[in-house]
């Protein structure tokens, strides 16, 4: 099922919200070109059969170099990605550290930690994977990564300036419409939806194109670099943004972040990690940056393809 890809028409729609997090404001009218998208984000089984035809090795797998991490700990410079641990009690929610830690021997293969595997897991979104992985993966397919504001326009399903995929309440009726976290972060997870990790893509109801988890579960690689000034997206009287796009690289980067020197890359959708008392960004205006070499176990992707 590797082209299991939806066809959309593009046009015009309000992308952003001016009701939530700065960053993701304006609210304002753009417009995408028709494009095609995958139904699913990429699985454990699709990545693996990349790997096996490709011999490609991810991020995680490879050690990094001490040139592009100065002043790093030469012990942490081994193999491995940020795995997601759940505290033993109420922690103040300044401090992500608190939650997440560099574990040697985690990596696709291994999501949950260099003894777990993913025999059980295949049709579950790969994780682990940085963005450099998820364009290789593109590259492959025959595909690429979507803009942030294609994968806005795919997450929103047909309904414009909605709080969510499917319209403005999280739970409507009561129903688990994503793999988010229910209770409170990052100790207290009731697991309510049946999942304290990843689910697989096809769980929840598709939106209204179609599309699967294009909330929650994942948050998934968009090819924008990030950044704040969007006074450049706003539509003028004279016309609306066509196929807007992000940032520059030097721009996006973090001068306070200890990886400065590599570029932030727009996360869309938010994650199983999200919740209601915390990071309430399982939306299709959220948005967050991520450098391009960081792999974790609540990043994954899809792909889109264009018109030639």
């Amino acid at each position: 099922m590797m082209d299991d890809m939806i066809d959309l028409p593009g046009g015009a729609y309000r992308m952003g919200s001016d009701d939530h997090y700065p960053e993701e404001a304006p609210a304002r009218t753009v417009i995408v070109d028709p494009f095609s998208i995958d139904r699913t984000p990429v699985t454990n089984a699709q990545f693996a059969r990349f790997v096996d035809e490709t011999g490609y090795i991810t991020t995680a797998e490879t050690p990094p170099r001490a040139e592009d991490y100065p002043g790093a700990d030469p012990a942490m410079l081994q193999a491995g990605s940020s795995l997601f641990v759940p505290t033993a009690g109420p922690v103040p929610l300044h401090n992500p550290l608190s939650w997440w830690q560099f574990s040697f021997g985690t990596d696709w293969r291994h999501p949950w930690g260099p003894q777990s595997d993913i025999a059980a897991l295949a049709d579950h979104p790969v994780t682990h994977v940085s963005y450099y992985d998820a364009a290789a993966y593109a590259q492959w397919a025959g595909k690429q990564l979507p803009t942030e504001a294609e994968w806005e326009f795919a997450a929103r399903g047909g309904l414009d300036s909605k709080a969510f995929a499917w319209g403005d309440e999280l739970e409507p009726d009561g129903q688990h419409m994503a793999n988010v976290w229910q209770g409170e972060f990052p100790w207290g997870n009731t697991q309510a939806d049946g999942f304290i990790r990843t689910s697989p893509v096809r769980h929840y109801p598709a939106n209204g194109y179609g599309l699967f988890d294009m909330i929650g579960n994942m948050w998934e690689w968009t090819e924008d670099w990030y950044g704040m000034d969007r006074s450049a997206a706003v539509s003028q009287p004279c016309c609306t943004p066509r196929n807007p796009r992000g940032g520059s690289e030097d721009a996006s980067r973090d001068l306070n972040d200890p990886g400065a020197q590599f570029g932030r890359k727009v996360l869309k959708g938010g994650s199983h990690l999200c919740a209601p008392s915390y990071c309430q960004r399982y939306r299709p205006a959220a948005r967050y940056p991520q450098t391009v070499d960081t792999s974790t176990s609540h990043i994954g992707f899809r792909c889109v393809r264009r018109p030639e």
